[in-house]
């Protein structure tokens, strides 16, 4: 079973999107076009939620 981590080689700022790039196979690029236009609909929600998953998510150096 896979779990999520934060990803140390493919990061552009905590490596979220990144680690949930790795685990999902999807491309980083179009995760992080993705997120840009989500936290302009939900106007800033989605990034509390990235900034508390930078905050609890451990990084894959860990393991």
């Amino acid at each position: 079973m896979k779990k999520l981590y934060k990803s140390t080689s493919n990061h552009q700022l905590t490596g979220v999107l990144g680690g949930i790039s790795e685990l999902y196979n999807l491309d980083a690029s179009l995760l992080r076009i993705i997120f840009v236009l989500s936290v302009i609909v939900t106007s800033g929600f989605t990034l509390l939620v990235y900034i508390a998953a930078a905050i609890i998510m451990p990084t894959d150096k860990e393991l």
